[in-house]
C-alpha cells in the first residue's frame, strides 16, 4: 500500500481528528450563521461593539483559564493516573480538580457581577466616555458572565471524555451556543421586538442559556461513557498538586495568542466606531482553519502524547507529532491563500447585508489579510506546544509566550496609529511566528541533549 495512505495509528488519529473537525466545521458553520444575523441585526455600530465587548470577556477568560490552560495542565495529569492507577481512582483526582475550578469560577462569577462597571472601565477605558454605551455594556455583561462558569464545567467534562478518545460531544457542544443567540434573536424578531437594545439584550441571554444546554449535553456525554465523574472537595493528593504545579505556567503559555487578542479588544476600543467589530468579523474567518484544523488535531494530539510519554514510549510519541505538524499544514496552506488574496470578497460573501455594508467590510477584510501572515503559525503551535505540555513542561511555553507577548504589545503600539486595526492584526501575526520558532529552537536541543 502506497506509503501516503494512512494505516494502522496514522489512521486512527486522523479519523478521531476528522470527528473534532467535523463537529468543529459544523460549529463554525453555526456560528457564521450567527455572525450573519448578528450582523445584519445589530450592525457594525454602536450596539455591536457593546455586545462583542460583553462577549468577549468572558470568552477570554474562558479561553486562558478553562480551555486553554486548564487542558494543558489537566490531560497530561489525567492520562498519567489512567496509567498508573486505573479509572476509578482518577475520576475522583479529576473531580477534586473540578471542585476547585468551578468555586474559584463561582468567585471570580461574583466578583465580576458586582464590580462589572469598574472591572470595563480598567479593561476598556475608552468605553466609558460614553455614557449610553459604557451603561449597555455594563448590562450585557452581567448576563453574559455566567456563561463563563457554565463553559469551564463543560470544559472539564469535555477533557475527561477527550482523555478516555470520546471526542464527540465537547467538539459538538459549541454549536448550541451559536444556535442559542439565533434562537434569541429570532424570537424578538418573531414577535416584533428587535428595536433598539432589544436585540442586544437578546443575544446576550442566547449566549448564557447556550451555556446550561451545553452542561446537560455533556452530562449525559459522561453517562453513555459509564464515566462517574462528580464534582468533590479538592484535597492535596499526588495529582492535584502535579496538576497545579502545572496550570499556573499553561495560564499564559497556553493563552498567549488569547491574551494578544485581549490587548487588541482593549487597543480597538480607543479606535474610530467600528474597529472592536472589524477585528471580530475578521476573527470569525480567521478562526475557521483554526478550529477546524489546529484545535481539532491539538484535541486529539495532547491525550495520544500524554499516553505514550507515560508509557515511555517515546518514539511513538515524535511519530504522532509528526504526523500532526504535517497534515495541519497541508490543511492549512489553502486558507493562508484565500485570506492573503481574496479577504474583502471573503468577507463581503460572509458578511455584507443589511446594516453591515461595504466599508464595513473593507475594513475587516484588510484587518483579514493581516491575520493570514500569522495563520499558520498559530495552526502549528497547537501541535509543537501540546509535545511540551504532554511531558508536563508548561513552564517553557510560558516563558517563550512571554518573550512573544512582549514583542507583539510592542508592534501593536508602533503599528496601530499609522495602520489602524490591520495594525493589530499585523502585531498579532507577528507575535505568532516568533511564539512558534522560538518553541521549534527549544524542542530541537531538547531533542539533540536526549539523544
Amino acid at each position: 500500500m502506497p506509503r501516503f495512505v494512512p494505516t494502522g495509528a496514522a489512521a486512527a488519529f486522523l479519523k478521531r481528528a476528522g470527528t473534532v473537525s467535523g463537529f468543529t466545521m459544523l460549529s463554525r458553520a453555526s456560528g457564521f450563521l450567527r455572525d450573519v444575523v448578528l450582523a445584519a441585526v445589530l450592525g457594525a455600530g454602536p450596539l455591536a461593539d457593546a455586545f462583542f465587548i460583553a462577549l468577549r470577556l468572558p470568552n477570554h477568560f474562558r479561553a486562558i483559564f478553562a480551555e486553554g490552560a486548564f487542558n494543558s495542565a489537566f490531560v497530561p495529569t489525567y492520562a498519567g493516573q489512567l496509567e498508573r492507577v486505573g479509572q476509578q481512582a482518577a475520576l475522583i483526582s479529576a473531580g477534586r480538580i473540578a471542585g476547585a475550578l468551578t468555586a474559584i469560577m463561582a468567585i471570580l462569577l461574583i466578583a465580576a457581577e458586582i464590580w462589572t462597571r469598574p472591572f470595563l472601565v480598567l479593561l476598556t477605558p475608552d468605553f466609558g466616555k460614553d455614557p449610553v454605551l459604557g451603561d449597555l455594556t455594563v448590562a450585557l455583561t452581567r448576563i453574559t458572565f455566567p456563561y463563563l462558569t457554565c463553559v469551564t464545567a463543560v470544559t472539564v467534562m469535555g477533557a475527561v471524555l477527550n482523555a478516555h478518545q470520546r471526542f464527540a460531544a465537547a467538539a459538538a457542544a459549541p454549536i448550541l451556543f451559536n444556535l442559542g443567540v439565533v434562537v434569541a434573536l429570532g424570537l424578538v424578531a418573531a414577535l416584533g421586538v428587535a428595536k433598539g437594545e432589544v436585540p442586544a439584550y437578546a443575544a446576550a441571554i442566547g449566549v448564557t442559556v447556550a451555556g446550561f444546554a451545553e452542561i446537560l449535553l455533556l452530562v449525559l456525554a459522561l453517562g453513555r461513557a459509564g464515566l462517574d465523574l462528580r464534582l468533590r472537595m479538592p484535597t492535596l493528593d499526588p495529582a492535584f498538586r502535579t496538576f497545579l504545579k502545572r496550570l499556573g505556567p499553561a495560564v499564559i503559555g497556553s493563552g498567549a495568542s488569547q491574551i494578544a487578542m485581549f490587548v487588541d479588544t482593549i487597543v480597538a476600543a480607543s479606535l474610530p466606531v467600528g474597529a472592536v467589530s472589524a477585528l471580530y468579523y475578521a476573527d470569525r474567518l480567521y478562526q475557521l482553519p483554526i478550529g477546524v484544523i489546529g484545535v481539532a488535531v491539538g484535541t486529539v494530539l495532547l491525550p495520544e502524547l500524554a499516553r505514550r510519554i507515560a508509557a515511555d514510549d517515546e518514539a511513538g510519541a515524535r511519530r504522532a507529532q509528526g504526523r500532526a505538524v504535517f497534515w495541519s499544514a497541508v490543511l492549512t496552506l489553502p486558507f493562508v491563500l484565500a485570506f492573503l488574496f481574496v479577504p474583502k470578497l471573503l468577507v463581503a460573501l460572509a458578511f455584507e447585508r443589511g446594516a453591515f455594508h461595504a466599508d464595513a467590510a473593507d475594513r475587516a477584510g484588510l484587518t483579514l489579510q493581516a491575520y493570514a501572515f500569522g495563520l499558520m503559525a498559530i495552526v502549528l503551535l497547537r501541535s509543537v506546544v501540546s509535545g511540551f505540555h504532554a511531558r508536563g513542561d508548561t513552564t517553557t511555553p510560558m516563558f517563550v509566550a512571554f518573550v512573544a507577548i512582549g514583542a507583539n504589545v510592542v508592534l501593536k503600539l508602533l503599528l496601530t496609529e499609522r495602520y489602524d486595526v490591520v495594525g493589530l492584526a499585523a502585531a498579532t501575526s507577528a507575535g505568532a511566528w516568533i511564539n512558534l520558532l522560538l518553541l521549534v529552537l527549544l524542542e530541537a536541543r531538547r531533542r539533540s541533549r536526549a539523544e
